[in-house]
């Protein structure tokens, strides 16, 4: 089944055309992190849109898709942690501007593939320095998402790269109340360089639709 994830600029087009394909829209069944819409001629796309959940209600007479389209058009203030091993960044971003953010790297060298001692020593050095890269990441993260003037403006928070090491930088307690905005899906990145980092929205503000044919 083909998903596509579409930027709040090309959601209401691209629904539009899908109702006019398929006759318009003669029903709408939503939940708390999706809406389907079927068509009159049994065809349906299932709508998942960032940071649920989504509020269903629309006003009287508003077209099918008004109260999606208001909700991943809603301003928001939204902090970015990606955490690949060995590297990091971490951002505030209000719509697709980014306002505040700091980028790192650490070394740590890859797996040593002969035994004996040295594999022992070159094991422990290596955990060394992935614990040194993983609390450089969750001291930027405290830094710039959980400081008192900026934690109380965020509406949501995305995070992006390795599930694992993730986790171990959101163990750090003074994250709680930030890990508690994190949403669900966590984007896929390559290195977290500043590019990346600046290119996250393209994926944290998309709805991802999957159309499906008439039985």
């Amino acid at each position: 089944m083909t998903a596509y994830d579409l930027p709040p600029e090309r959601l209401e087009r691209w629904l539009d055309r899908w109702a006019q394909q398929h006759g318009g829209v003669a029903r709408t069944e939503s939940q708390a992190a999706a809406v389907t819409f079927t068509a009159p001629d049994g065809a349906t796309v299932r709508c998942e849109p960032p940071f649920p959940p989504l509020d269903p209600a629309s006003a009287p007479g508003d077209p099918p898709f008004a109260a999606l389209l208001a909700h991943v058009r809603r301003p928001r203030t939204v902090g970015v942690v990606l955490v690949r091993l060995g590297g990091y960044g971490v951002g505030i971003f209000e719509g697709r501007e980014l306002r505040a953010s700091k980028v790192g790297s650490r070394l740590v060298h890859g797996r040593h593939r002969a035994g004996g001692s040295s594999a022992n020593r070159f094991a422990r050095r290596r955990q060394n320095q992935a614990r040194s890269a993983l609390d450089a990441a969750a001291e930027t993260s405290v830094a710039i998402l959980a400081e008192p003037a900026r934690a109380g403006t965020l509406d949501a928070v995305v995070r992006g790269g390795d599930r694992r090491a993730l986790a171990e930088v959101f163990e750090d307690p003074r994250l709680a109340a930030v890990e508690r905005l994190a949403v669900e899906r966590v984007i896929a990145v390559p290195d977290p360089r500043l590019k990346v980092l600046r290119g996250t929205p393209d994926q944290f503000l998309a709805t991802r639709v999957v159309p499906a044919d008439p039985a």
